[in-house]
Formats: structure tokens, C-alpha cells, sequence
């Protein structure tokens, strides 16, 4: 045994020196080429390394090259675009009390309504009406007209929304114990229900303009059929309704008792009829005021703001945001309170609309807003453009002052011992406190006085509507006229107008205003509104300054309003809601 050990270990060892042999051979073969092609040659290699260091930098360049060609041609058959999915989130100034429709006041409580509720009719992105829940509507002689409504619309619990709802809604609108905020609209106008999908509407007297009020929200009839009408308003309903529009409200998150910040969160609603909206949640921020949307949009907390106002676009930063401009159906007048002895003489009225510059009001606010000297828009009536607008002529405004007595003295007009002394009121504005600052400055050329006074409207002491308005507690009112769809403008300028702010009586415009609602006839109403904007500008009630402008910021990566956008008013800017984007992907060109 021990004999087999020992000879294993023999050969063990003379394989281990055979190893250690070739080993030896093959340093020294390594060592000897060594010397001959890289020692011996360093200095030759030395004489040629500039050229060496030139390939290699070459082949660095040429490599570098490729790469970029490659994703140089890589961009250009791919391309960012909006994609669907994820959530937007909108800013908007609230509180949010309510997201019952009939109670919404505040800005965001209407957006809630837009994006939680359907309505018969809603306008579109050319800022005419379309239908929403109405199909058809048969209209006899400007006094009945017979809606039919879809057939496949639901309510976000399911249930089919039907004629009854839209009665419903109505009986709760008119019922005074609800307190609805559009109640007085719709008293003396019957309502009747023909099946289960088309609603008749009976009006007292022709009303052409009238399909304008069919933008309401209509309410789910089996959801509040057996609440008391006083306490409609403190139902839960208010908290967590039931809607029929594109979004269905998930949680109605409180962010600060303090400020009464609040989130409404809101999923895509999945019994929606129409086009399934393109973001998957939507977002809506109640903010107590602009300071905390402008810090909103500061941070990132929310993608885009809505009613934003001119001093916040400039603290906006500009690379994250895009910044959207759109006019509204709307007009900002000087309205003259012709109740007070001053403003009775047409003399000084006709006086000021000669010295008032409106191009040069226009050109000192935020986005240039477009010219407005009608009491309407001029593209709503035929021939309207025709109309000539008033002219600056500083001498001739002097003339009618001086030819109606009045004199200057001490630099201020004075007649029979009275100064000629306005008092301007405006709401806390900036653009409004801007027209103000350069109508005060136009009108003090000719020797007319301004005393300002800027109102407050977040001061929970004071009331702009019971303070102002209805007491006209002001000489000027500088104010913004909702026009609207329609250019009916009655309730401002006929001597029996809800809201004729300066006390305008003028027979000839009466009749005017008044023919022009009862019929239908496109030609036959331009005619009569040509007829009355000449005698509103010779009369004077007001002064059109300018026509405001929607602003929007949305960050650059979302898409929201377009920039060709007709907008009605800024409570109508979700028209192309189903096509607002969150989130961008990228997507191969198609050729």
C-alpha cells in the first residue's frame, strides 16, 4: 500500500516539474517579444503618437456623430402629443357651500355644476348653442316650444333621466320656498310634459331669445322627490349629489376650515351618454381668494386656473405655463345714474362720451381686450358694424359744456354754483381700476372732476348689490354687462328692465327692445336693434368702454381651452371639456 503512495508522489512531482518547465519557456518567449516589438520599438512609437492621439480623437468624432444622427432622426419620427388619462386639476375662486346647482353662486360652485350636471342645451366651441341632453326643439310663433330629449341619457346611479326631471327642476326653480337663485326667470312660463322624453314650454308673451334659458342643470327627480323644499339646500344631497354630466363627484375633500379651502374630486362618469371625456379625474380647487391661486400655480399644486386675473398672469411663470386669452360675450360701460341732477343734462353726457379715448383705456389693460361701443356685440346684428362709433373731439366736447352753462373755475367746470363732480364706483379690479385711472385723467381735460371709489367685494361686512346697485349709490358705475348668446339686452336698457343700472327711459328704444324679442326673424331684429343702438348713442346712457377677455393659464404639458375658442362667458370655458388632456406621451409619426 505504501509502495503505491510513493510512486503516485513520483509521478505527481515529475508532472509539477513538468509544468514548472513550460511555464519558464513561456516568460521567457513573452519577455523576448516583448523586447523585440514593444521596447526596443518605443521610441519609433514615441515619433508617431501625435498620429495615433488624431485616429483615436477621429474615431471619437466619427463614433459621436452616429449617435447623434441617431437621435436626430429618432426626433423626427417621434413626437410629444396629449395623451389620454390622468387627472387635471383646476383652480377657481370659491368658497364651495353647495354643489347643488340651483343654490351655485360662486365661481366654483358653477364649475361644479358644469362638470357634474347635464342641461337641455349648452354652447359649443363657436359659442353657439347645442344640444346636450335635447335632441330637437319645434318652435310655434316664438311662445311654445316643444324639447325632445335623448333617450339614453342616465343619472350616475343608473336611473334613466327623463321629462320628469326636467319638470321636476322647474317646479323646484319656481317654488319660492327654495330660494333657487333663477326662480324669478321662469315665473309665469308653464311647463308641460308630453311622454316620457319631450318637455313643452308655454311662455306668456313671444320671446325669441328664449332657447338662451334652456342652459340650466337639470336635477335627479328620484333622488330629492321627498325632500321639503324649505330644507332643499341642507340636504346631503348638496354634499354628494347625483349628476348626469361627464364627471361623477368622488369626494368632497376639506383642505382648511380656516379659508374654506376645499378639492372636489370628481372620476369620469361611467353611465355618461356622450363621448367619454378624455382625462380619467378631475380636480377642482376652491381657493378663498387670488393671492392663494396664484400660489397654487406657483408651487405646481394644480394644473391649470381659471378666472384669472390680469396682476396674477405677471407673477406666472411663463416656461411652465401658457397663458390663454379669449373674449367673452360680455362689455365693461361707464353707465351714467340718470337720476342725479348732474348726469340729467345730455349736454355733459354727450360731452364725456366725446372725451373719452376707449382706444387708449384698451391699450393700458392686460391683453389689449377688443373694442365694444355697442350695448351689444356687433356680430350678433346685422349692419351693426355699420354703425359709427364715437369720435374723440376734446373741442367739441367744450363746446357742449360751455353752451350748457358750464364754466371753468379753479379748473373744475361749475354752473349755478355746482361743480361738475362725479363719483366713479368700480369693483376691486385691477383692469377696472386701470379704465378708471385713464378715464379720470381724459375727463379731468375738459374740467370734470373724478372722486373714486373702489369697492371691496370680499368684505363680508359690506353688500355690492344692496349697497350699490339696487340704491344706485353712484354718479358712474363702472361694471361688466353680461351680453350673452342672444343680443337681447332688455333687462339693461329698457325703462322696465330688471337691471337698468342708470335709469335709461327712452320710448323709441322701448319700442325697439321690445319688437325685437317677439320674433324669431333674423332681419326684422337687426333692424330693430341698428335702430336702437343709434338712439343709445345719442342718448348716452353709458359709455362702451371695452369687451374683457377669459384668462386662462394651463400648464404646457395639458391641453384645455384652444386658442380659437368662442367662449359665451367664463362660466361656459369646459365647451371642449371631452378633449382636455392631462399628460403627454410620445407617438411615432404617421407619414
Amino acid at each position: 500500500m505504501s509502495s503505491k503512495r510513493a510512486l503516485k508522489r513520483f509521478r505527481l512531482k515529475r508532472h509539477s516539474r513538468k509544468i514548472k518547465k513550460h511555464a519558464r519557456n513561456i516568460e521567457e518567449a513573452t519577455t523576448r517579444h516583448a523586447h523585440r516589438f514593444l521596447i526596443s520599438r518605443w521610441d519609433k512609437i514615441r515619433e508617431v503618437r501625435f498620429h495615433i492621439i488624431v485616429w483615436m480623437a477621429s474615431v471619437g468624432v466619427l463614433i459621436a456623430f452616429v449617435g447623434i444622427q441617431m437621435i436626430w432622426f429618432q426626433q423626427s419620427y417621434i413626437t410629444r402629443v396629449p395623451i389620454s388619462g390622468g387627472t387635471y386639476a383646476e383652480a377657481v375662486r370659491g368658497p364651495i357651500n353647495t354643489l347643488n346647482p340651483l343654490f351655485a353662486a360662486t365661481p366654483a360652485e358653477i364649475s361644479a355644476s358644469r362638470l357634474l350636471f347635464s342641461s337641455l342645451y349648452s354652447y359649443d366651441t363657436t359659442g353657439h348653442l347645442k344640444g346636450d341632453l335635447a335632441t330637437t326643439m319645434m318652435n310655434s310663433k316664438d311662445k311654445i316650444f316643444t324639447v325632445t330629449i335623448r333617450k339614453d341619457a342616465k343619472w350616475s346611479d343608473g336611473e334613466p333621466v327623463t321629462a320628469s326631471d326636467v319638470l321636476f327642476t322647474l317646479g323646484l326653480m319656481k317654488n319660492p320656498a327654495v330660494r333657487a337663485a333663477q326662480g324669478v326667470n321662469w315665473q309665469g312660463i308653464k311647463v308641460f310634459q308630453i311622454g316620457d322624453y319631450k318637455v313643452q314650454f308655454t311662455l306668456p308673451a313671444a320671446y325669441a331669445a328664449f332657447p338662451q334659458a334652456l342652459t340650466f342643470s337639470i336635477l335627479p327627480q328620484h333622488i330629492l322627490e321627498k325632500t321639503d323644499p324649505v330644507q332643499m339646500r341642507e340636504d346631503p344631497f348638496s354634499a354628494l349629489p347625483v349628476g348626469s354630466g361627464p364627471f361623477v363627484l368622488k369626494l368632497l375633500q376639506i383642505i382648511s376650515q380656516t379659508t374654506g379651502e376645499k378639492i372636489a374630486q370628481m372620476d369620469v362618469n361611467p353611465n355618461y351618454y356622450n363621448e367619454r371625456p378624455r382625462l380619467d379625474h378631475f380636480q377642482l380647487h376652491a381657493y378663498p381668494d387670488k393671492k392663494s391661486i396664484s400660489n397654487a400655480l406657483k408651487i405646481g399644486a394644480v394644473t391649470g386656473a381659471g378666472l384669472v386675473t390680469s396682476d396674477i398672469v405677471s407673477e406666472i411663470d411663463s416656461k411652465l405655463y401658457e397663458v390663454v386669452l379669449r373674449p367673452v360675450n360680455e362689455g365693461v360701460y361707464a353707465i351714467f345714474n340718470l337720476s342725479q341732477p348732474v348726469l340729467k343734462d345730455i349736454a355733459v353726457r354727450r360731452a364725456l362720451q366725446l372725451t373719452t379715448d376707449t382706444n387708449a383705456i384698451r391699450s393700458e389693460i392686460y391683453g389689449h381686450p377688443n373694442r365694444l361701443y355697442l350695448p351689444f356685440l356687433a356680430e350678433q346684428v346685422a349692419g351693426a358694424n355699420n354703425i359709427p362709433a364715437p369720435k374723440v373731439n376734446i373741442a367739441a366736447a367744450i363746446k357742449h359744456l360751455e353752451k350748457a352753462g358750464w364754466m371753468m373755475k379753479d379748473g373744475v367746470r361749475t354752473k349755478g354754483g355746482v361743480q361738475l363732480r362725479l363719483r366713479v364706483v368700480i369693483r376691486e379690479n385691477p383692469d377696472y381700476e386701470t379704465a378708471l385711472q385713464v378715464l379720470a385723467a381724459q375727463w379731468q381735460q375738459v374740467g370734470v372732476q373724478v372722486d373714486s371709489q373702489i369697492f371691496d367685494t370680499t368684505d363680508p361686512s359690506q353688500n355690492f348689490t344692496t349697497d350699490i346697485l339696487q340704491q344706485r349709490n353712484y354718479d358712474v358705475l363702472i361694471d361688466d354687462l353680461v351680453i350673452g348668446g342672444d343680443p337681447d339686452v332688455f333687462a339693461y336698457w329698457h325703462s322696465q328692465g330688471l337691471l337698468n343700472f342708470s335709469g335709461y327711459n327712452s320710448k323709441n328704444s322701448d319700442d325697439d327692445l321690445s319688437s325685437a324679442r317677439t320674433t324669431s326673424s333674423h332681419a326684422l331684429r337687426s333692424l330693430k336693434y341698428v335702430s336702437f343702438a343709434k338712439q343709445w348713442l345719442q342718448d348716452v346712457p353709458a359709455i362702451g368702454l371695452y369687451r374683457p377677455n377669459l384668462i386662462y393659464v394651463h400648464s404646457k404639458s395639458t391641453k384645455a381651452i384652444l386658442p380659437d375658442e368662442m367662449i359665451v362667458s367664463p362660466d361656459d370655458h369646459y365647451a371642449n371639456i371631452l378633449q382636455w388632456t392631462a399628460r403627454q406621451g410620445s407617438v411615432y409619426k404617421t407619414p
